[in-house]
């Protein structure tokens, strides 16, 4: 069985990591922490121009279609570039709102998400209180546990307006804040709920599809980094010790690899699980490898290592901890009581 991306999701990739490549993208995340938004949402529009919001939303309000395998591959290069912003939490909400058997709230907003015109944020039941970057998305949404989607915030152009106090991450590029109550009534019910169980899903493989991207930044940038230290008249790199970190390092994104394209093909809870805890802990490895071998200069934030290693830990815990991915892998191999 040929277990790869075919030449065209390839390319697709390419494409991506080029344009990304060329974006100047930790200047963009600097200023997105400072809290200007202004460099990251043109980057956003650039990244929109590939098409890789379309890939959340049908064809009929504009996407191309619900394509997890490639827009996985796409969030490869997201998180292996350090892009900041709700790219997840957007594609996610874009789910959302697919799924609704009311079209009117995804009539209204899917166009534009699909066109990276605007950009959204979103708490879901069972997820974290807290929305990411509320006071920079267009649009921040909120499914109660009741089934009840609400338009509560959002602080871009065409936003809802207001968020909720600020609370600090290890990341400074990830702002999180709780969403406001209240808000306006798009929809109510099970339908909702059910909704919000497929997008739960979705924002949990793309964040694993991110920690991948961060974890295969991270080893690149320590080899790279190992290679050019030199201890007792030979590169760090030469000592046996540090070639087995970082094959063990590498053992663990490869072996995450697979799993992540696994639950991209086929979505069920305990395939996307398994691949959030696997990708989320490997990235979470490769971080502490990054940080052991640089020594001191790994603590800098001069230098744009920083800008990764920051993103690992909150990564591996958003959209599911390692402890609640380890329970919905349980669940999904133990067979029901009678």
């Amino acid at each position: 069985m040929r277990f790869l991306p075919t030449d065209e999701q390839s390319d697709f990739a390419r494409t991506l990591r080029s344009l990304l490549g060329s974006a100047r993208v930790p200047a963009t995340v600097r200023a997105w922490a400072d809290g200007d938004a202004g460099p990251g949402r043109a980057l956003w529009s650039r990244i929109a121009g590939t098409g890789l919001f379309a890939l959340a939303v049908p064809e009929a309000h504009e996407g191309v279609g619900l394509l997890p395998l490639e827009l996985s591959l796409g969030f490869v290069e997201l998180g292996r570039a350090g892009v900041a912003g709700p790219v997840v939490e957007s594609a996610a909400a874009s789910v959302l709102l697919s799924e609704l058997a009311d079209e009117a709230p995804a009539k209204r907003f899917l166009p534009g998400l699909a066109q990276g015109e605007t950009s959204a944020t979103l708490t879901l039941p069972g997820g974290s209180p807290y929305a990411l970057d509320a006071d920079a998305a267009t649009y921040c949404f909120t499914v109660s546990p009741a089934g009840e989607l609400r338009l509560t915030g959002g602080g871009g152009a065409s936003g809802a307006g207001g968020t909720g106090e600020p609370v600090r991450s290890t990341d400074p590029a990830r702002r999180l804040s709780l969403p406001p109550a209240g808000g306006e009534l798009l929809a109510a019910g099970p339908e909702v709920v059910r909704a919000a169980e497929v997008a739960g899903r979705w924002a949990r493989l793309l964040t694993a599809a991110q920690c991948l991207g961060v974890g295969e930044a991270l080893l690149e940038r320590t080899v790279q980094y190992a290679k050019q230290r030199t201890q007792f008249g030979a590169p760090i790199g030469s000592f046996q010790a540090v070639k087995h970190r970082l094959a063990d390092t590498l053992l663990g994104i490869e072996f995450a690899r697979p799993l992540v394209w696994a639950a991209a093909l086929s979505p069920a809870p305990g395939e996307v699980a398994a691949a959030k805890l696997s990708a989320g802990e490997a990235s979470y490895r490769a971080a502490m490898t990054a940080l052991q071998l640089h020594g001191a200069v790994g603590y800098t934030e001069e230098l744009d290592l920083s800008l990764w290693l920051r993103k690992a830990r909150p990564l591996r815990d958003a959209w599911g901890t390692p402890s609640a991915c380890r329970a919905e892998v349980l669940r999904s191999v133990t067979p029901p009581r009678r």
